[in-house]
């Protein structure tokens, strides 16, 4: 009685974990859009009551648009990412190779994604660096 109970509890616990975490996932995803759609609702209300009355409301600002998950610029999350798979794939390769495994190759896979997320963090950067500040400050010429 014992075993079975064991085989039935080692493979139930496993799968109560994978539904939980993509239950807590869609939960996620769900509260969140609930709440982008409340808050676009409430806009549109104030937005109709002000055209009702006459009155001209300032546009909204970018913030309200941007996602709150990621407060940091692109660049910065890319140069993070990238500098974390270009020494991962470095490490990979050469544990590889220092085991004699002729695929030590595969970790440069890694290794080559990191290297375009850091490069699409340089430009990036530039980009930002060319357009004008929120606070009304012009960037500085060349």
């Amino acid at each position: 009685m014992d075993h079975n109970l064991i085989g039935v509890l080692s493979m139930v616990v496993p799968m109560i974990g994978i539904i939980m975490g993509v239950g807590f996932g869609m939960l996620s995803l769900y509260l969140r859009y609930q709440r982008k759609r409340d808050m676009f609702q409430l806009y549109h209300i104030e937005r109709m009551t002000a055209i009702e009355k006459g009155i001209e409301l300032p546009p909204l600002p970018p913030e309200f648009f941007r996602d709150s998950r990621f407060p940091e610029l692109a660049p910065v999350r890319h140069r993070r990412a990238g500098l974390v798979l270009l020494f991962l794939g470095i490490a990979v390769s050469v544990a590889l190779w220092g085991t004699g495994v002729t695929a030590y190759w595969w970790g440069l896979v890694p290794a080559a994604i990191g290297l375009a997320l850091l490069l699409s963090s340089v430009l990036e950067a530039r980009e930002l660096e060319k357009q004008p500040r929120r606070q009304g400050r012009q960037p500085a010429d060349p």
